[in-house]
């Protein structure tokens, strides 16, 4: 009776947590919440329905810690770029550089989970929206905040919008991650980041910066 116990009790899980989670990342990366069903996931991951629920919870469950582990993995990249710079406009090129390779890089499903993944999204999925609206909506806000210092300190002209640049800046990482699902390369990316950049705002030169130089370099 007591053999009988011990088996029962503590049953080992046969599959290992971290790679069904890889799987799961993928999946929902490739197609999408909506369309990424149960039976998707139990086919990718490897493991039974009662497993996954076991391990995960329900879709809905399983999807946040997606996007935790997808952040954490493959998407964070925008937030070091302009933490980590000492402009904001370095971290905007360092951003969407990234962002380019980032988005096309091989062995993985193209473009970014954040950014698709919501796309088609019933009414019945409104939060899995806007969980995901809100995540791409703070990445803007980390474009507006590095942009609004570098106004300050005279790095960007005082009659620049923030708020329009990050917004913009915004809509080109978008447009870049459709684009890669598009199926274009890391260079035509660099390509449009580069295009992109050529809106900065440009500080007007100091008066007599521009004749100093001038003098200098002769008539």
């Amino acid at each position: 009776m007591a053999a009988k116990e011990t088996k029962q009790r503590g049953r080992p899980r046969s599959f290992d947590r971290e790679t069904a989670l890889e799987q799961a990342i993928r999946s929902f990366w490739e197609h999408g919440y909506e369309a990424t069903s149960i039976s998707d996931l139990t086919r990718t991951m490897g493991i039974s329905a009662p497993s996954l629920y076991a391990a995960f919870g329900d879709k809905r469950a399983l999807f946040d810690e997606v996007v935790a582990g997808y952040r954490r993995l493959y998407g964070g990249f925008i937030s070091r770029a302009v933490a980590e710079e000492p402009t904001a406009r370095r971290g905007v090129e360092r951003a969407l550089r990234e962002a380019a390779a980032e988005y096309t890089l091989p062995g993985h499903p193209r473009g970014c989970l954040v950014i698709s993944a919501g796309l088609n999204t019933a009414p019945a999925s409104a939060e899995v929206a806007e969980s995901l609206r809100e995540m791409r909506l703070a990445n803007v806000r980390e474009f507006e905040r590095a942009i609004v210092v570098d106004i300050a300190c005279g790095g960007l002209p005082a009659t620049t919008d923030a708020a329009a640049l990050a917004h913009y800046l915004g809509a080109v990482v978008q447009g870049m991650s459709q684009q890669a699902r598009d199926g274009a390369d890391r260079s035509t990316l660099e390509a449009i980041a580069e295009l992109a950049m050529t809106a900065w705002p440009k500080t007007e030169e100091k008066e007599g910066e521009g004749e100093g130089a001038r003098m200098a370099d002769g008539p």
